[in-house]
């Protein structure tokens, strides 16, 4: 495919390009997003270049193939796309086949880093995703037209075909797409009217469900290459160290099924017939592992520890780089009537996807190379993937599955993803070789969300108001440490969730402490706001015990300029049945209580409420109630699946979760020492979805990070004693 030069969102006619393997006769129109829409923080366009993010192939049998900018994790991502397209062309959503584009120049996204996540693919490609469905509508209005001998706007469209009434003649898509693919691309398409959407905003069914419930969904793990071996690996048990002698090595390749064994950077690798035979082959191996040499990058030091980082988070001194300052906080805390400090912190947590990492790599004796790999940023993993094998981008085939798992885990992060092992292993085999990480070498080797702390001090006027914040968030910034951000700025992933809330807090200075560690680290769901809005929210209603108010009433007296916040958090205390903080006596005798809690995370608004109680000394969450101000929704269906996801992973982690290190390797290497939330243990969940009007926000994200403190907080109203540090399975709670 040519490079093309066109405005961003305006779709371009590519029907006689072949694009993408299309038939003639098929009518291919490319939709280019605006740049930021499916990229992340990515380099520069070419002069006169913008990637073509998007195809939709309207075939000759009426059938449509999108191929998306977006990977499906289970967000929900390809019903969307196919609603909105689907609602603008005039085709039902399930009759759409959503697939992952590739990267690279056939896709003309060379230019772009295309990235899914943040929560930003419905949001940031809505608009033109809807003149991309309503281009090609018109499109093949106009073909019909031409066949019929009819004026245009004498035609309409119902699903896949265009209708003239007058006549009563009709015309299959399928038959119109050869003529249609020949016109022009029209210049500004009507757009259908809000109020006559039949699958915007409406609980379409997910075009995925009969596929994932029938087994024939097809993820990186399932997915099989012909001749292909199977690869398992063991890692050094500290990042940095290298295998040496391995005493039993002839013995293993004695074992059944055995190909052959290998040396990897940092790792072991046995190739068998079968995965489970190369597992137990790679595990018997016996490695004398060696240090890393002075000066190596990337390792992690023999006496590393969760608990000794925590304290020099604590010890690293401030003022640090500032996020975010409005009037004088300092000036405005010494003439304050009251001052309140605190320090909250929260630990590394692991991401326990349900599918394990794997890759496969086929390694071709033209010296090209096929890759399957479960990813989220298609652009990236080519080049990355070209540098390991010694070739060009262009002569990497990168194919993406959906994923079994998401959240940032699928990004590039040093020694955290398989697929630079399955190359290596590839050329050195001359076999295509899929590897697959066991559970214990996944939560080795997996990025986690960082270990956060954050210093508060607040001042209180004469009535009890805040008049004053400051805050110093100590840690190390994702942004920084993955993307090469300015160092000297705040890193905003450390910060988001303190700096920019809507309380009408006159003075503020929120800033941020780097203290770069060891460990491997990568994005989270909901990333920074994921800890952040525990500390902040939670530090709210500090305030509001020490100034003598009602934690919820003072939110609403923060936020009187804010009708949006205000309406939502008015919302989210109607459909808990009427605000009541407690404690009081439930139906069933136990003694409970309630906290509320906000957050801003990724363009949407969040309010949730969670009610509580203690037995056996641990903390009960009974009901959680949120309020969503995304905006406006698509599917909302997908939206009240997302919140319960978001707030059963939100309970997890306040109650349970934390990822530790000992002498530098961690304290779990399986679920056995990693509890996630059990199933009795889920709250019940109530949603209320308030579409504001503004523009749209992120969904799979959002839901997550008000859960932490309004659980707290709900704790704190309970007992008396407000909870700084996570997850609650560290405190022992009494009666109440």
């Amino acid at each position: 495919m040519n490079a093309i030069t066109q405005a961003p969102g305006r779709p371009v006619n590519l029907s006689r390009r072949g694009a993408l393997g299309a038939a003639l006769g098929t009518l291919v129109l490319g939709a280019v997003l605006p740049r930021g829409a499916a990229l992340g923080q990515a380099a520069p366009a070419a002069a006169g270049r913008n990637p073509m993010s998007a195809l939709l192939e309207l075939r000759a049998d009426g059938s449509v193939l999108f191929r998306s900018p977006f990977v499906e994790g289970g967000q929900g991502v390809a019903t969307a796309m196919a609603q909105i397209i689907g609602e603008e062309l005039d085709v039902e959503p399930a009759r759409f086949i959503v697939e992952c584009a590739p990267p690279g120049p056939a896709f003309n996204a060379e230019d772009g880093l295309r990235v899914t996540g943040g929560s930003r693919s419905v949001r940031t490609s809505y608009q033109a995703m809807r003149e991309l469905g309503a281009t090609a509508r018109l499109m093949l209005v106009q073909a019909a037209a031409a066949r019929l001998g009819v004026p245009a706007d004498s035609l309409t469209t119902e699903p896949g075909r265009v209708l003239h009434a007058r006549s009563g003649r009709a015309i299959a898509y399928g038959d119109l797409a050869q003529a249609a693919a020949a016109l022009p691309v029209p210049a500004n398409p009507p757009l259908r009217s809000p109020t006559t959407f039949r699958w915007i905003g409406k609980p379409v069914a997910r075009i995925d469900v009969q596929d994932k419930s029938t087994g024939r969904a097809t993820y990186g793990i399932d997915l099989v290459v012909e001749g292909m071996l199977q690869a398992a690996v063991q890692h050094a048990p500290r990042l940095g160290g290298e295998p040496g002698a391995i005493a039993n090595e002839a013995a293993v390749r004695a074992m059944p099924g055995v190909h052959s064994i290998h040396r990897l950077p940092g790792a072991v690798a046995v190739l068998a017939d079968r995965w489970w035979r190369a597992r137990r082959a790679v595990e018997t191996l016996e490695v004398a592992w060696t240090d890393p040499a002075p000066g190596t990058a990337n390792v992690m030091p023999a006496d590393f520890s969760s608990a000794g980082l925590r304290a020099t988070l604590l010890a690293t001194p401030g003022p640090g780089m500032v996020g975010e300052e409005v009037g004088d906080a300092s000036a405005a805390l010494r003439t304050a009537a009251r001052t309140v400090e605190a320090v909250y912190d929260a630990p590394f947590l692991a991401h326990g996807q349900l599918e394990p990492p794997s890759a496969i790599a086929s390694w071709k004796p033209d010296g090209s190379l096929e890759l399957w790999l479960p990813n989220q940023a298609q652009d990236m993993f080519q080049r990355a993937a070209a540098e390991v094998a010694g070739i060009a981008p262009e002569k990497v085939t990168l194919h993406s599955p959906i994923l079994g798992g998401f959240f940032g885990r699928h990004f590039l992060y040093p020694a955290s993803i398989p697929f630079a092992q399955a190359i290596l292993l590839s050329k050195a085999a001359g076999r295509p070789v899929k590897v697959i990480w066991s559970r214990e070498e996944e939560f080795l080797r997996d990025a986690l969300r960082p270990m956060g702390l954050v210093r508060m001090r607040a001042g209180l006027d004469s009535t009890g108001m805040p008049v004053a914040l400051d805050a110093e968030a100590v840690g190390d910034g994702l942004l920084i440490r993955l993307f090469g951000a300015p160092a000297d700025k705040a890193d905003d992933t450390m910060i988001e969730g303190i700096a920019k809330k809507p309380y009408a807090i006159p003075h503020r200075r929120i800033a941020h402490v780097p203290m770069q560690n060891p460990a491997i680290i990568g994005f989270w769901r909901s990333v920074g706001h994921s800890m952040n809005d525990f500390f902040s929210e939670s530090f709210l209603d500090e305030l509001a015990d020490v100034g003598g108010k009602d934690p919820f009433a003072l939110r609403l007296a923060l936020l009187a300029d804010q009708p949006r916040h205000k309406a939502l958090l008015e919302a989210v205390g109607e459909l808990s049945g009427g605000w009541k903080r407690g404690p009081f006596t439930a139906p069933d005798g136990t003694r409970r209580a309630r906290g509320v809690a906000m957050a801003s995370p990724f363009g949407s608004e969040v309010a949730a409420i969670s009610e509580v109680s203690i037995k056996d000394g641990a903390v009960v969450v009974h009901d959680v109630w949120i309020a969503i101000d995304p905006g406006s929704i698509v599917n909302p269906a997908i939206v009240e699946a997302q919140m319960n996801s978001a707030i059963a992973l939100g309970v997890s982690i306040t109650l349970l979760e934390e990822f530790t290190y000992e002498n530098g390797t961690p304290g779990a290497r399986n679920f056995d020492g990693y509890p996630i939330l059990p199933p009795d243990r889920m709250p019940r969940v109530h949603v209320r979805i308030v579409e504001s009007g503004a523009p749209m926000g992120g969904i799979g994200e959002p839901g997550l990070p008000a859960v932490p403190p309004a659980i707290v907080n709900a704790v704190a109203a309970l007992t008396g004693r407000h909870i700084r540090t996570l997850p609650l399975s560290k405190t022992q709670f009494g009666a109440v």
